[in-house]
């Protein structure tokens, strides 16, 4: 069984990926794309995608 998985097996080792790992990748992609229902664009999806999965640190400007 270790043989037929061995490039799996291997593959974790070098990219440290688990199916897991892209399980919650996939799930802000989805929500995600809930969010972006109203835009009718590819760019307005990709930006939703960048603003729910991206970690971005955005802080409101100072008034004074």
């Amino acid at each position: 069984m270790l043989s037929r998985h061995k490039g799996n097996i291997l593959a974790y080792f070098k990219e440290r990926l688990t199916n897991a790992i892209c399980e919650g990748i996939n799930s802000m992609v989805q929500a995600a794309k809930r969010k972006a229902r109203g835009y009718h664009t590819f760019e307005g999806y990709a930006t939703m995608i960048y603003l729910v999965a991206g970690k971005l640190q955005l802080a409101a400007p100072v008034p004074f």
